[in-house]
């Protein structure tokens, strides 16, 4: 069959299974054939329609204008959707915020070269925080009849598998008649029961319009995974019971893999007379005012949470990584003499030395030991643990205001009081709370900042990318409102550092509607490395400019955007978010914020860290507690 009449029939089956509400409805309904002609670009689009992946996002070029093609045909037809942007890093943030906050799968898209690493820069994300996102790359063709324009230079093969690989699972449809493999392998990446990974299709220019005679769509894979049912032995579980029994200081660090355990965790904490630490991105998992949260925990943590870690003598660990400074580098539990360990994976569930591990489902497995403790002698209400941290958040409790009744410092850079960014976000977060507006935070020290403040009482009011920690998230991340299928508003906090590493948003975001509003908090300097570099060596170096920059002309170019100054005060910033929040599109709140020396301008920091000067004494210190 000839290409042209390939394409006609591209039409027809787009249009037929629209009739027809999807590709196996319209198979059984006996108006598609199961077995036809097509190209192996259209077997993907029908294969992750099959998935349920409807929408693309990212920056078409001449190594995917096959697929694209494709893609076109079956928009056309209502059936999928291509939002094109202008930078594929953010095309990977809004495909990570989408699902992150909806559940909504989607795909990023690129050509070969430079693009495609773009977005393998910006599969980090995703990756570090366990979100499945596809990643459909155009890759140089199979025949070798030369260098292709924009490959990895050399002679050998598959550079950009190899490449990819490094990052994830990874699979090239060199023959297109492994597609079938290829889309079971994503599948089981981007939807895993457990955690969720990036999948890296790469797309050979040459293979993408390859004619597939004849093929069954029956090949194409259910958008079905496996529930996986692991749970530990009964008696590991009863090991677990009697060193809770017999531990006088439990703390329970909360991880991303436990931020759905709802009222399983309150009934454990009490339970187990523990106390709660959260990592940033586990906010809310418990509410932010219970008396047995102790907020978060870690080289960036809070006065309580670094307490409870420091003192306790039990370590319940639920679906946490322990990334470095979530755990102070291996020394955030000095006093631990045994930690029990839930988790899917093997190597983190062995993660530290002296470990009860439980591996499994981080709910089930809870709600076996909840049964088992409450067959045991029930813990006192108020033991002498817990009332030593009601005291120790007390006192968090009053550092933290004592920074919020200042709400501005002198700053001599701006040469005029400005507002402070506990201040602002306390302020900005707390407004955002009142009117159930979903939260992002950008890398840096508003992310540090962030995440001590905001006082989030659920799971989904608060998203801090602090796996990869990767500047220019928060901003992006708006896309996705969108892109939801129940489109909704968002708050982007972000740093006049973070937001230039990808100010496209202020085009994308009006050019697809979204709606939100990206704060912009400016304080001339990338201000968390230049604390940390004066904490360690007593200057900043390389980490601020002296270019002013007008951020609302800047965003107000933008037609469509909406600008706001917020002002030097909490009342003028709450005022200037209110106004922001009547526009229909997307919007700009500028603000000076305070850097310098005053303890108040900031939230300060808890503890340890592996890196620079601290590094002796950290390393040092880890191998003596032995954990």
């Amino acid at each position: 069959m000839s290409y042209s009449e390939i394409v006609k029939q591209r039409e027809r089956r787009a249009s037929t299974i629209k009739e027809c509400g999807g590709l196996e409805e319209a198979l059984f309904s006996g108006r598609l054939e199961g077995y036809t002609d097509l190209t192996l670009s259209e077997a993907i689009v029908l294969g992750l329609l099959k998935q349920d992946v409807r929408e693309y996002i990212g920056i078409l070029g001449h190594g995917s204008t096959e697929v694209a093609e494709v893609i076109r045909v079956y928009q056309d037809a209502g059936l999928v959707r291509m939002t094109a942007v202008r930078h594929e890093t953010e095309a990977v943030h809004a495909a990570t915020a989408l699902r992150w906050v909806t559940g909504k799968k989607s795909a990023v898209i690129t050509s070969i070269g430079p693009g495609a690493l773009h977005a393998l820069a910006g599969s980090l994300a995703p990756l570090s925080d366990g979100i499945g996102v596809w990643f459909l790359l155009a890759d140089e063709t199979t025949e070798d009849e030369g260098p292709n324009m924009q490959q990895i230079p050399g002679h050998d093969q598959n550079r950009f598998h190899r490449l990819f690989s490094a990052m994830g699972e990874t699979y090239s449809l060199y023959t297109p008649g492994s597609i079938s493999t290829a889309l079971s392998r994503g599948l089981t990446a981007t939807d895993h029961p457990f955690r969720q990974s990036p999948f890296f299709l790469l797309m050979p220019m040459n293979t993408q319009p390859a004619i597939m005679p004849g093929f069954n769509l029956a090949e194409l894979p259910e958008s079905v995974v496996p529930e996986i049912k692991t749970s530990p032995s009964r008696h590991d579980l009863a090991a677990a019971v009697d060193a809770i029994e017999k531990a006088e200081k439990v703390v329970v660090k909360i991880g991303g893999g436990a931020v759905m355990l709802g009222d399983e965790l309150i009934s454990f904490l009490e339970l187990a007379d523990g106390v709660a630490v959260s990592s940033p991105i586990a906010a809310g998992v418990v509410p932010f005012s219970h008396q047995r949260n102790m907020t978060v925990g870690g080289s960036k943590g809070t006065l309580s949470g670094n307490f409870a870690m420091e003192e306790a003598d039990l370590l319940v660990a639920l679906g946490t990584r322990f990334v470095c400074q979530s755990d102070c580098s291996r020394t955030g539990y000095p006093r631990v003499e045994m930690v029990i360990n839930i988790n899917t994976d093997l190597n983190t569930v062995l993660h530290y030395r002296k470990t009860i591990p439980l591996p499994g489902d981080v709910k089930s497995v809870l709600k076996e030991l909840n049964r088992l403790l409450e067959a045991g002698k029930p813990a006192e209400e108020e033991s002498h643990w817990l009332k030593t941290c009601i005291e120790k958040r007390k006192e968090w409790d009053a550092f933290r205001e004592a920074r919020y009744q200042q709400e501005t410092l002198y700053d001599p850079m701006w040469k005029s009081d400005v507002l402070t960014q506990p201040a602002a976000i306390k302020a900005a977060s707390d407004w955002a709370l009142r009117n159930e507006i979903p939260m992002f935070f950008d890398a840096g020290d508003v992310q540090a900042n962030g995440f001590q403040i905001v006082e989030a009482d659920k799971p989904g009011q608060v998203y801090t990318e602090t796996g990869a920690s990767y500047m220019g998230f928060a901003a992006s991340a708006l896309l996705s409102t969108a892109l939801a299928d129940k489109p909704f508003y968002g708050l982007a906090f972000s740093g006049d550092g973070s937001f230039m590493m990808n100010p496209q948003i202020l085009i994308d975001g009006v050019e697809h509607g979204a709606r939100g509003c990206i704060l912009l908090m400016d304080n001339r300097r990338m201000g968390a490395i230049s604390g940390l570099q004066k904490d360690q060596y007593g200057k900043p170096f390389a980490t601020w400019d002296g270019v002013e920059v007008d951020y609302l002309a800047l965003a107000g170019a933008v037609k469509g955007m909406a600008v706001f100054d917020g002002g030097l005060s909490v009342a003028s910033l709450t005022k200037a978010l209110e106004a922001a929040k009547k526009h229909e599109g997307l919007s700009l709140v500028y603000l000076k914020t305070y850097y310098g020396d005053d303890p108040l301008g900031g939230m300060g920091v808890f503890g340890r860290w592996n890196v620079g000067n601290w590094t002796e004494k950290t390393q040092t210190l880890r191998h003596r507690i032995g954990l």
